[in-house]
């Protein structure tokens, strides 16, 4: 079977006045996040938008035009995204199906996400050695499971164990766009919320 040739997405527009095709590659790009259930890379973005427009510039527009609606594009994981806002969630959740999608994650979870994520690649030796206590098995395979987590290079330490790292789905789950974004282990310190 033959591939379709892509179209000249640009070529179609041309007869239209610049603020008007403006506004098009806006809506091009709001539809392709709103579509995509993953952040879309800018190459991917740039393939709806005309030559030489700045998918940075056309980002920035959507994002002054969503400053009212209850969604905003967000950049995390080396692409962007539609988001519902914070403040709605506790809607969403009472009257949307939105069952599975939440983290559910306890207390002790998240403390253990932060220790990969800040202290990775890193053994479950290292998170016992963290934690002052073993870390199971099946805590690690729950984040593995929810895309938080994935197994990194082995260790070079005796036995070779497995490491383990943080995925894109952490970035995006956090709504970080990358692991810079974490917050100072300093400041966690300060606030006194730097058990990891």
């Amino acid at each position: 079977m033959k591939k379709q040739p892509e179209p000249d997405l640009d070529q179609e527009l041309q007869d239209l006045p610049p603020e008007l095709r403006w506004r098009e590659w806006m809506r091009r790009i709001e539809a392709v996040l709103f579509a995509s259930a993953s952040p879309v890379s800018r190459e991917a973005l740039a393939k709806v938008v005309g030559q030489g427009a700045s998918v940075e510039l056309l980002i920035e527009d959507l994002m002054i035009g969503l400053a009212e609606r209850p969604y905003e594009a967000v950049r995390v994981a080396d692409g962007w995204m539609l988001r519902t806002r914070p403040v709605y969630a506790a809607s969403i959740r009472a009257a949307a199906d939105v069952d599975g999608q939440d983290l559910d994650l306890n207390e002790f979870d998240v403390a253990v996400l932060a220790a990969i994520a800040y202290h990775q690649p890193v053994t479950r030796d290292g998170l016992k050695d963290i934690f002052g206590k073993e870390i199971s098995r099946e805590l690690i395979g729950r984040l593995h499971a929810r895309g938080l987590i994935a197994t990194g290079p082995r260790s070079p330490s005796r036995g070779a164990p497995y490491t383990f790292v943080t995925t894109a789905q952490f970035l995006v789950a956090f709504g970080l766009e990358t692991l810079r974004d974490l917050p100072d282990r300093e400041q966690l310190d300060d606030a006194g919320l730097g058990a990891a």
